[in-house]
Parts: C-alpha cells; structure tokens; sequence
C-alpha cells in the first residue's frame, strides 16, 4: 500500500459517462487548476516523459515511464501495461493505476471511481477533475502513490507536494 489516508472529497459526485472514453461530465477542472497539475506531472516526478496517451482520445496527456516497470505484480495501463501510469484529459479527470491494495480506501474517500474495464481486470480507477487548490494537493498525492506503485520508488516530500 502507497497511499496516503485521504480527505473525504466534498460536494457531490460527479457525472460520469459509463462508456469509453470515460470521461467526467459536470464539475470540471477550472484551466488554471488543470494547467498547474500538468506542470506538476511534467517536473516533479523523476524518471518519466510526456506525451499524448496511447488509450484515451488524442486530448489526453499521459505520463509515461522512461524505463518500463518490470515488477511482476506492477500492471499498468494497455496496450503496453508497463509504461503509462496516469493521464489527464481535457476536462482535467485523471486516469490512473494504484496498487490493488489500495483501491478500495481511494473509492471509499469519494475522490474517484472505478473505470468501466476495471471489473475486466483493468488496474485503472479515475480520480476526479480537482476543482481546486487543496484538491489539487490531493491529487497530486494521488498521483505520486501512482508513481511510487509504477516505480517502487516513494515520492519525496518535494515531489509529493511541488
């Protein structure tokens, strides 16, 4: 287990397409908050690049691992399963793999939901669009327990917080 215990999300949840792509509908990521968590995802994790995703529509930016997780126990997203560990999509939702252990604490603290392949065997839940700051620093904690399930390697403090 990586993740850290979260807040309970406040408000509402949102609307959410059930089909792929999964998208969130309502509640949307203000762009400045959006563009600071892209910023964040592009210089506070090492070890990673960026591009467009190879799963979700081409608005999606993915983080990807520049050495692919070879862990045996570590399944990221497909087709590869071993390199994209997160992305965000245009409405600033994210997709993202945690450790198994992990889920059911991530989807009981009301900040995201399973994907609709999840009970196919996909390890990919989605965090909510952060509609502020302080939701920003939780999905930036989120986002680096994705990161330390990927690599084996804990976040520092820097890193989880930048």
């Amino acid at each position: 287990m990586t993740l850290p215990v979260l807040p309970e999300r406040e408000g509402d949840r949102p609307v959410t397409g059930p089909e792929i792509p999964h998208l969130q509908l309502t509640q949307t990521s203000p762009p400045d908050v959006k563009e600071n968590l892209r910023q964040w995802m592009t210089t506070a994790l090492p070890g990673v690049v960026t591009g467009r995703s190879e799963i979700s529509p081409p608005s999606t930016w993915a983080v990807f691992l520049k050495e692919a997780a070879t862990a045996e126990d570590v399944h990221l997203m497909p087709p590869r399963w071993n390199s994209e560990f997160v992305h965000l999509h245009a409405d600033g939702s994210l997709h993202l793999c945690l450790d198994p252990a992990d889920h059911p604490a991530f989807l009981t603290s009301g900040w995201g939901e399973k994907h609709p392949f999840y009970d196919r065997g996909v390890n990919v839940v989605m965090f909510y669009a952060p509609r502020s700051q302080s939701e920003l620093e939780v999905a930036k904690k989120v986002i680096a327990a994705s990161y330390h399930y990927a690599t084996g390697h804990a976040a520092t403090t820097e890193t989880a917080t930048a």
